[in-house]
């Protein structure tokens, strides 16, 4: 196995000087550069990372830590951050908190220690001491922690306004909204699209606190169909809650479109599986991620950041869940 004695020996330099250079430690002349490059490449030598990390004290791990990695939507956000990670050299490490406060800081404090380069996180942990003191770049990711951290984003309140006007447009006048969970910011800007664009009109509404997840999206919506069974229109704050509020229809006996629309948040690909296919409000999940994880490297390699919020445009994407507009 080449070691960095061989390298030093066959380059003509210290060992000093290989280290410099290989570590960006240091002043290394042109010439030193040169003939280590070459003797590297001869003698097809790697750097250990695990040594790289304890001389530099900085690694190539990048730490993503997601909320949930059962519910779709975050998937495909990690798919996008390995992907642009991996073209600048770089590896990422998931780490699932299940919006535990205390998983969220063991995971800081542990990959600090591995000498982690930086974090991309998705919490509503606003202004939690383990992010502010970190001393490390982080990026937040979907939701916001506090002004000074970096945000990519959607345009949650403009994409809830567009969904709700969607089912308007297609003669909803009952609409059930299933309102995301209070601590979360983008299930709170939804809320405010929706109350925006539905109080200009002369539908009625019914507001229901849901969680991103499945089963319990299912068990509220069957329950509420059945107390209101004159409710045409169901508005998601995500596309699980919308996959739960689909299932509930069928089992209370409510045909999906003819008598009830659905249209879901997030646009991630389960939705075109489902039967209809679910109509959304879709996120640009893979553009966040990527912005997300260019942007840490930026503040990792100290280059200039041109922002501090950075905002994704949605659409609408209609399928089987709605029907034509004036039907």
């Amino acid at each position: 196995m080449t070691t960095i004695k061989d390298v030093a020996k066959k380059a003509g330099v210290s060992v000093a000087t290989v280290s410099r250079f290989l570590n960006d430690s240091g002043y290394v002349s042109a010439e030193a550069a040169k003939a280590v490059t070459a003797a590297v490449e001869e003698l097809k030598y790697e750097l250990n990372p695990i040594a790289r990390s304890l001389n530099t004290k900085k690694s190539n791990l990048i730490g993503l830590i997601l909320p949930d990695i059962t519910n779709p939507f975050f998937p495909e956000l990690a798919r996008a951050v390995e992907d642009v990670a991996l073209t600048y050299g770089y590896t990422v490490v998931l780490c699932n908190s299940d919006e535990n406060p205390e998983k969220e800081k063991n995971y800081i404090e542990t990959l600090k220690k591995k000498y982690i380069a930086g974090f991309i996180v998705t919490s509503n942990q606003l202004d939690a001491p383990h992010y502010a003191n970190a001393n490390v770049p982080i990026v937040a990711l979907d939701r916001a922690i506090n002004e000074k951290i970096p945000t990519v984003s959607s345009n949650n309140k403009e994409g809830a306004i567009m969904g709700t006007n969607a089912l308007l447009d297609r003669g909803c006048q009952n609409i059930l909204f299933l309102r995301g969970p209070a601590e979360l910011n983008p299930a709170n800007d939804r809320w405010e699209g929706f109350m925006e664009a539905i109080q200009q009109s002369n539908a009625k509404y019914l507001v229901v606190t849901c969680p991103f997840h499945f089963t319990d999206s299912q068990k509220i919506v069957e329950q509420v169909l059945k107390e209101n069974p004159q409710i045409d229109g169901i508005f998601a704050s995500s596309d699980v809650s919308a996959a739960g509020a689909l299932k509930a229809a069928s089992l209370v006996g409510r045909h999906v479109p003819n008598e009830l629309q659905i249209i879901g948040f997030d646009g991630v690909a389960m939705g075109e599986m489902l039967s209809p296919g679910l109509t959304t409000v879709a996120q640009d999940v893979y553009k966040m991620g990527a912005i997300a994880t260019r942007v840490l490297i930026k503040r990792i390699e100290n280059e200039m950041v041109e922002q501090n919020f950075y905002e994704v445009p949605v659409k609408l994407i209609i399928r089987g869940t709605t029907r034509s507009v004036g039907e």
